[in-house]
């Protein structure tokens, strides 16, 4: 079932069970979509629609970071929880062995040797870990640390 048919059925569950908080992220989500959809003109495949999850998740990961900073604890905890709905929509987390594992034979494919190769090891990497949520900024620091 696409994306956007799942979140027309959440919303209508949402609506139906009076929880306004995760209406008004699913709408958001659906709304992001939407748009992507209609400014490409063509519909949405799921590689656009996760990145478009990775964007409006690392949205709200510095929006709660700026709202923390500046004092407003439930401005931060909101932003959070929008997260968190967000989330449940995406592909599972790939686990850390298998994004050592990942890293590991990406090294081996490419022969990398230094860290002016990062960038052939990150594709490679990140090509093993198709379908998993993988944070890129860990994914990155795995690659720095083995590569020296």
């Amino acid at each position: 079932m696409a994306l956007i048919d799942q979140l027309q059925k959440d919303i209508l569950v949402a609506m139906k069970s009076k929880e306004e908080a995760r209406l008004g992220a699913i709408r958001m989500l659906k709304a992001a979509l939407m748009k992507e959809k209609v400014d490409s003109m063509k519909p949405l495949d799921e590689a656009a629609e996760m990145r478009i999850l990775n964007m409006l998740i690392k949205q709200r990961r510095e929006s709660a970071d700026m709202f923390r900073q500046g004092g407003r604890e439930e401005q931060a905890a909101k932003e959070e929880a929008e997260l968190k709905m967000i989330e449940a929509y995406m592909p599972a987390a790939a686990t850390a062995e298998e994004i050592a594992a990942a890293v590991a034979e990406a090294m081996a494919e490419t022969g990398a040797t230094g860290a002016k190769q990062m960038g052939l090891v990150m594709k490679a990497a990140q090509a093993r870990l198709a379908g998993k949520r993988v944070d890129g900024r860990a994914l990155s620091e795995l690659v720095k640390g083995k590569l020296g």
